[in-house]
């Protein structure tokens, strides 16, 4: 079945008098999960860094750039399917890491795991889950896992293990938050979950990180989390500590945040796999530029030595089809399938898949392609 098709389920559906019970489109299905969500939830999601001038700034690029269809060209039947470090997969998406999913929803990271799933695309699971690596896995689907890096390698390693072990087979590693950033409207609800316990089954399920403890987590939470807080935040790490993980995992390794094409070329040359053209949704440097600015430049100069991935920005399959077109491999989609997972967990997150790869079926053919391979600069033009 074409992802296109889930249209005219929609509109069938429609004869029988039943609507589809989440908004087709990312705006109004924020809008629902808003009136939804505790304020500190939502702004925890929804907020940025700063004065929002990045994140604003990641749709502006998008904005800036227009898909020139063209007519007659034999595209009724497309095919979305894309290969990432050896293995194919049916559409060029994958889940972005979101951690502390259990405040939009109970379910967190379970259901989400279970939406991406039924349909084949890959989830990247944070650090930051609100489940353990091994819970999460027996959704059996494509995963990966996203390490937020700790200052102990013993804790690095197991986490390693546990994600080897339990059939994640991408590291995609966050470089852009060993600190967070200023976000005000955090800041002004003094809201951050982690310090309430939420958002840390990974570590506080740690075999190693535990035997670091004086008490057991169940006897002194709030030591174990004053003891992971500063294990992985407030201390950058530096190039020349990545063989510690090129050593240790045998599998490709992305490295996410990258807006720079120098490092892109050291991620190159440090023997990474990927790197992710990331400013992370715009929650971390205000005033940076657009990610979707830097992707041509990063993937002209590296694309060849690298699977070049991209987020930050993406609402649509237009969206989708202009990084593609400007060299992404693929892209990773984060706040849109939040709102799903918000609106109606599982089934609010399969939704959201299927829409936006249902427009990205659409929006490729009808601008007069037929795959991901076929689009590359000469599909675009500058507003």
């Amino acid at each position: 079945m074409a992802f296109s098709d889930y249209q005219y389920e929609i509109y069938l559906n429609g004869l029988a008098g039943q609507r589809p019970p989440y908004p087709a489109g990312v705006d109004d299905l924020e809008r629902a999960a808003r009136e939804r969500l505790d304020p500190g939830a939502y702004w925890y999601v929804a907020g940025s860094a700063g004065t929002g001038a990045t994140d604003r700034a990641n749709r502006e690029a998008f904005d800036r750039w227009r898909i020139v269809p063209r007519m007659l060209r034999e595209v009724s039947v497309r095919d979305l399917s894309t290969e990432l470090f050896g293995r194919t997969y049916p559409a060029p998406v994958a889940l972005a890491p979101v951690g502390v999913q259990s405040i939009v929803h109970p379910h967190g990271e379970l259901a989400t795991a279970r939406a991406a799933a039924s349909l084949g695309v890959p989830m990247v699971l944070s650090t930051a889950s609100s489940h353990t690596l091994e819970e999460v896995a027996e959704a059996d689907g494509p995963r990966w896992y996203q390490l937020y890096w700790p200052h102990d390698d013993e804790v690095t390693l197991s986490l390693l293990e546990r994600a080897r072990k339990n059939g994640y087979d991408t590291l995609v590693v966050t470089l852009d938050t060993w600190t967070l950033a200023w976000r005000p409207n955090d800041l002004d609800r003094a809201y951050l979950p982690f310090l309430r316990g939420t958002g840390l089954a990974i570590p506080l399920s740690d075999p190693v990180f535990r035997s670091r403890l004086a008490r057991p987590v169940e006897e002194d939470p709030d030591a174990a989390i004053m003891q992971w807080v500063p294990m992985f935040n407030g201390r950058a790490h530096t190039w020349d500590q990545l063989p510690l993980l090129r050593d240790n995992w045998d599998g490709p390794i992305v490295l996410k945040g990258v807006q720079h094409v120098d490092d892109a070329r050291r991620a190159a040359d440090a023997g990474m796999d990927g790197v992710v053209v990331s400013n992370h949704g715009g929650r971390q440097v205000d005033g940076a530029l657009a990610s979707l600015d830097a992707l041509a430049p990063i993937a002209e100069a590296v694309g060849d030595r690298l699977t070049v991935l991209f987020d930050s920005g993406v609402r649509t399959g237009s969206d989708v089809v202009k990084a593609l077109a400007l060299g992404a491999r693929a892209v990773l989609l984060g706040r849109p399938y939040m709102w799903g997972l918000a609106n109606g967990g599982e089934d609010g997150v399969r939704h959201v898949l299927r829409s936006i790869l249902a427009d990205l079926d659409l929006t490729l053919g009808l601008a007069g392609f037929r795959t991901p391979a076929d689009l590359d600069p000469s599909v675009l033009e500058r507003a």
